[in-house]
């Protein structure tokens, strides 16, 4: 009797916290390919209303190409009137082609406005991704944006021609110092 009473209740409770499992749905859009712009192009995506409690995870692919490295960086953020409305963002990545994770976002606010960055640093020339993560938090209609943009990362020889003309501003300003002290 004793046993039966347990396997009642074990599967009682099983039920209860079943249909909380099931509630939540991958909501996420198939990956979508970026039209970089000059090295730039915006993202994003919107949800029905419907939706509470799914998650997503989209992804937005892009090529960088050319011999010379570059630097990403991008932003993605949601608006709403409050916390408990609208999505909540809860990550941002940068993957190459082949699924290796380069650079993990940051957060930068949380609650109604939801603010991620992330970058990356000398992409070669490749297949990249930028994933983002979250979950829709109210029955409302949701979405969110964001931008990215890669550039160019500066030569060696830049930054000796910058270093270079720093000296040179340098001897000037006390060249002029100098001259004005003997005055």
């Amino acid at each position: 009797m004793k046993k039966s009473l347990l396997a009642a209740v074990v599967l009682a409770s099983a039920s209860f916290a079943a249909p909380a499992a099931w509630a939540q749905t991958d909501i996420s859009s198939p990956p979508q390919a970026l039209d970089l712009i000059d090295g730039s192009a915006f993202f994003g995506d919107s949800f029905d209303a419907g939706n509470s409690g799914n998650t997503f995870a989209d992804q937005f692919s892009f090529s960088v190409t050319g011999t010379v490295g570059q630097n990403l960086d991008a932003i993605v953020a949601s608006v709403s009137r409050t916390a408990d409305a609208g999505l909540d963002i809860t990550g941002i990545w940068l993957f190459d082609g082949d699924d290796t994770l380069l650079s993990e976002g940051t957060s930068m606010e949380s609650g109604a406005v939801d603010v991620w960055t992330v970058a990356g640093g000398n992409l070669s020339a490749g297949d990249y991704y930028l994933r983002v993560n979250g979950t829709v938090v109210s029955d409302d209609g949701a979405s969110f944006g964001g931008a990215m943009m890669l550039m160019p990362v500066p030569e060696p020889g830049a930054y000796g021609m910058m270093l270079g003309g720093l000296g040179i501003l340098g001897f000037l300003a006390r060249h002029r110092k100098a001259k004005r002290d003997q005055a």
